[in-house]
C-alpha cells in the first residue's frame, strides 16, 4: 500500500463524520436563532431576529415538500406568516415613525419581499390541487409587505396640487 491509500483510508471516516454532522450544526442554528428570537423583547431587535430566522424556516418548510409532508411544510409556512405578523404588529406598537426610524420595518420588509419570492417557487412545484392553500399563506405575507412598504413610505398628498384651467 503507498502512503496516499493509507492516509485516503484513514479520511474516509473523517470525511463521513463531517457529512453527517453538518445537519445537525444547521439544526443547533436554527435552535439557537429560534431561542434567541423568542426571548428577545425589543421590537426592532425581534424583527431583526426574525429575518435571520425565516430564511432557515424557509428552507426547513422546502425539505418538508421535498420528504412529501406537504401538512408539516404548510404549518411551517404558517407559523412563519404568524411570526411576521405578531413582529410587524409590535413594530407599530412601539409608535415609532417608520419614515423617520425605519430600524426593524426596512428589514423585514426586504426580508418578506425575497421569502415570498422563495414561496412563489415553492408553490410552483407543488400538484396544482394543493397550491390554494399555500397561496393563501403567500397572499397574508403580501398583505404584511404593503403595509410594511405603506408604513415605511406613507402617501402624501400632493404638495403642488395642479392649477385648474380658466
Amino acid at each position: 500500500m503507498t502512503y496516499f491509500s493509507v492516509n485516503l483510508k484513514m479520511c474516509i471516516p473523517l470525511i463521513a463524520a463531517v457529512a453527517l454532522s453538518a445537519p445537525a450544526v444547521a439544526q443547533d442554528r436554527l435552535a439557537a436563532d429560534l431561542a434567541r428570537y423568542e426571548q428577545e423583547t425589543d421590537a426592532v431587535r425581534k424583527a431583526r431576529a426574525l429575518v435571520k430566522l425565516g430564511d432557515d424556516q424557509i428552507d426547513e418548510a422546502r425539505k418538508q415538500l421535498k420528504a412529501g409532508d406537504d401538512v408539516g411544510s404548510l404549518h411551517s409556512l404558517e407559523q412563519y406568516r404568524d411570526e411576521i405578523q405578531h413582529v410587524a404588529e409590535a413594530l407599530k406598537a412601539t409608535g415609532v415613525d417608520p419614515e423617520k426610524k425605519p430600524a426593524g420595518y426596512k428589514e423585514l420588509q426586504i426580508s418578506l419581499r425575497e421569502t415570498i419570492r422563495h414561496i412563489d417557487d415553492l408553490i410552483l412545484t407543488l400538484p396544482v390541487d394543493k397550491r390554494p392553500f399555500f397561496r393563501e399563506v403567500r397572499t397574508d405575507l403580501v398583505k404584511t409587505q404593503n403595509d410594511l412598504i405603506d408604513a415605511l413610505f406613507p402617501r402624501q398628498p400632493d404638495r403642488n396640487p395642479k392649477k385648474p384651467n380658466p
